[in-house]
This record gives C-alpha cells, sequence and structure tokens, in this order.
C-alpha cells in the first residue's frame, strides 16, 4: 500500500502535538568521562539558547539506532562508534508556541564518539557546542536535561565507562 507523504514542516509543526512524537535523544561521549552538549539556535524548534545532548525525531523507516547514527553524522560530521540503549521515557511539556501539552516518547542513548573530528555540521541549528562533565554543565540548559540525569545519570555514566573499554 502506498501512502502519500506529508511534507516534513507540516509533520514538524504537528508532532507531539497532533500525535506523539518520538525522539532519539543521544549523550556522546569520548569516553574520559566528558559529553558534549550543544547550544540550541534560534531556528530550533523551542527553548533557544539552551544547551542540550543532541537528538532528533525518528525519521519514517528508520531504526531506532540508524536514527540516532543519521542524526549524530548530520549534527556533527562523525560516525558513532558504539552505540548503547539507556531507556525511553515519558515527555510532557507545554510547547512555547502554542502553549498547549506535547507528548513525545524520548528514546535515550549513550554513544561513544571521536572527540577529535566532532564539529559543528548545522550551524543554522546549532550555536555552539561543548565538552563537559555530568556534574559541571553550562547554563541554561534544555528543561528535559535535569528530569534525565536525575533518573539516567548513573546508567549513562555507567555505560560510557563500558563503551570506553
Amino acid at each position: 500500500m502506498a501512502f502519500n507523504k506529508l511534507p516534513a514542516t507540516t509533520l514538524r509543526k504537528h508532532k507531539g502535538i497532533s500525535f506523539t512524537g518520538i525522539t532519539t535523544v543521544f549523550f556522546c561521549h569520548d569516553g574520559n568521562g566528558n559529553f558534549l552538549l550543544q547550544k540550541r539556535s534560534k531556528n530550533t524548534r523551542d527553548e533557544h539558547g539552551t544547551w542540550d545532548p543532541g537528538g532528533g525525531g525518528l525519521k519514517h523507516g528508520y531504526t531506532l539506532t540508524d536514527n540516532v547514527k543519521r542524526e549524530i553524522k548530520e549534527e556533527y560530521g562523525v560516525t558513532a562508534l558504539k552505540i548503547n540503549f539507556i531507556s525511553y521515557y515519558d515527555v510532557f511539556r507545554p510547547t512555547e508556541i502554542t502553549n498547549v501539552n506535547s507528548h513525545w516518547l524520548a528514546m535515550l542513548f549513550c554513544v561513544l564518539v571521536d572527540k577529535n573530528i566532532i564539529k559543528i555540521n548545522e550551524p543554522n541549528m546549532i550555536d555552539e557546542i561543548g565538552w563537559f562533565k555530568l556534574d559541571r554543565l553550562p547554563t541554561p540548559l534544555h528543561s528535559q536535561i535535569l528530569p534525565i540525569l536525575n533518573k539516567y545519570k548513573n546508567k549513562i555514566i555507567t555505560t560510557a565507562k563500558n563503551q570506553s573499554k
């Protein structure tokens, strides 16, 4: 059965509002306890100027792992060396545009990357990148970072250590 695809701009407006959105969120690390965060530009969906670990909506036809690989290549121009699924969590939060609660299923991953070849590959979406310890993060943070770390920080750190072996 063939389906006509809706334009990406139309889908983007409805993800998380007209239907539950699915996103892959990834904490990239260098194998030495440093995690990559990016500062969101004014062109992102929301929370402009905040720091987040990276991620993107699940594209039709992609597995979760393939989506993570695609997003990391798009955002940072690098190939993921090791990828591990951490958990999923529900995200309920108001949108800045409509102030209507959105609903996302966030799939959380820990990913080992080569720190030496990371670059901003989407300068229209990312203002800045930096490497940080999870106990010394920049501000302001994306609204979902502290809830993620409150629940999964130890698992992220343990997974990163295991990936580094």
